[in-house]
């Protein structure tokens, strides 16, 4: 909303192509993404397993009503996600320190290395279409990325601690 009560003016056309080619280039990266993934591991883990990892990368050692939240799942959805997570060594699950009857889900060193290895596999493949654009295009991509992401930052606060692994570049 404006200072008037109204509406923020959005340019429909010039935002919409922008948010339809995002899109697009969303559904490529999924399918780049999942081309790559079953070489990974023996036993790769569904897009809503990687939610849960994701989620308790950001917050480690969370109980299950906590996750269940963060993921917008019933508890025995997000309780059969962890079994899976656990059975694969990703995740553990401890007791509270708090509460007793409360137990906590926690990541792995197993699972830390696991998205360590994905966010390497996934920035490899992006470099290798990245590096076939033609530098002026590379500069604009890294320039409205940029924007892009502190665009999300100012008008979705909450996604603001979202990992970034930088480890892989160079200064």
């Amino acid at each position: 909303m404006d200072v008037n009560g109204a509406a923020p003016r959005i340019d429909s056309h010039g935002s919409q192509e922008a948010a339809q080619t995002a899109c697009e280039v969303v559904a490529l990266l999924e399918v780049l993404w999942e081309r790559g993934r079953d070489a990974v591991s023996p036993a790769p883990v569904s897009t809503s397993q990687l939610r849960v990892l994701h989620v308790l990368e950001r917050g480690d050692g969370i109980n299950l009503s906590a996750l269940c939240r963060a993921l917008g799942a019933a508890p025995s959805s997000a309780s059969r996600l962890c079994d899976r997570l656990q059975a694969l060594g990703f995740i553990e699950r401890v007791p509270s320190e708090v509460n007793r009857r409360e137990r906590h889900v926690r990541l792995t060193g197993e699972g830390a290395a696991y998205l360590a290895g994905l966010r390497v596999r996934r920035e490899e493949a992006l470099l290798v279409a990245i590096d076939a654009m033609p530098p002026a295009a590379r500069r604009a991509l890294a320039e409205g990325l940029r924007g892009f992401r502190q665009a999300v930052s100012a008008t979705a606060p909450e996604l603001d601690g979202a990992p970034v692994d930088r480890s892989t570049r160079s200064a």
